[in-house]
């Protein structure tokens, strides 16, 4: 046994000053060390055969990322994104089918953002590419003309599914978030159970139904300022608590 849990982290390919580069934000990272209390080992998005697998094998969970970019609607059978929108296919390529091999392993996952939208769609759900235009929902994304608090500040409330994972973890059935995204789930995937609800019905929060181990998502970014956060540093320690019950009970291949 480790003394202390390893969580893969995957990274996104962004171009740094004309290189593309494998890139995970410190915010990220930092809220793993600090709130989960994990070593963070950063998975490379290198697609189809890039061993990602193996490289899940000497880990003790899984945990995926927000990004700018979008998924490529071709996962899920979606209409062409808009001109001009970001896209990381090397990171779909990575993710969707680690999202449920590790599911399947009981290797503990815990997705935001981005990796929220990756694992519905990882398990056959759709998404709205742009949830503001899509009538009796809210605008989701963030002003990014105001300063980094403001943007990332709180946002709206959302409202926790009764006996859910995070109504053990929140001190009401009604909690502030931040919001920060346009896309978001549309129809919702097989396997999948609510945990939260914005004001407006957008699914907030899933887990999986059947999974062996701690493997929830959630649309807003708890890993922002997470130590002055109670519920953030709440649902980062219990990931933490799972991956170090992964990795006591586990026999490295």
């Amino acid at each position: 046994m480790r003394s202390m849990p390893i969580v893969a982290v995957c990274a996104c390919v962004k171009n740094i000053e004309g290189h593309d580069s494998y890139a995970v934000g410190l915010k990220y990272v930092d809220a793993l060390t600090q709130a989960s209390k994990v070593i963070p080992l950063i998975l490379p998005a290198s697609g189809e055969g890039g061993h990602a697998e193996e490289v899940l094998k000497i880990c003790d969970g899984l945990y995926l990322t927000g990004s700018v970019s979008n998924v490529e609607p071709h996962h899920y059978d979606g209409p062409p994104s808009a001109k001009g929108t970001l896209h990381d296919p090397k990171r779909d390529a990575t993710t969707l089918p680690l999202i449920r091999h590790a599911v399947e392993q009981g290797i503990p996952v815990f997705a935001i953002c981005r990796g929220f939208q990756e694992m519905n769609v990882a398990f056959g759900g759709t998404l709205h590419q742009k949830v503001h235009e899509v009538p009796g929902h809210m605008d989701h994304r963030e002003d990014r003309s105001q300063p980094l608090e403001v943007y990332y500040g709180p946002a709206h409330e959302i409202k926790l599914a009764p006996g859910g994972v995070l109504s053990t973890l929140a001190p009401s059935d009604h909690v502030t978030v931040n919001s920060l995204h346009g896309q978001g789930v549309d129809r919702l995937a097989p396997g999948l159970e609510v945990e939260a609800r914005a004001p407006d019905g957008l699914v907030e929060a899933f887990h999986v139904k059947d999974a062996k181990a701690f493997a929830v998502g959630v649309q807003w970014h708890p890993e922002w300022q997470v130590m002055d956060n109670e519920f953030s540093r709440a649902l980062f320690a219990s990931f933490g608590d799972a991956c170090r019950k992964r990795a006591k009970n586990r026999v490295d291949i």
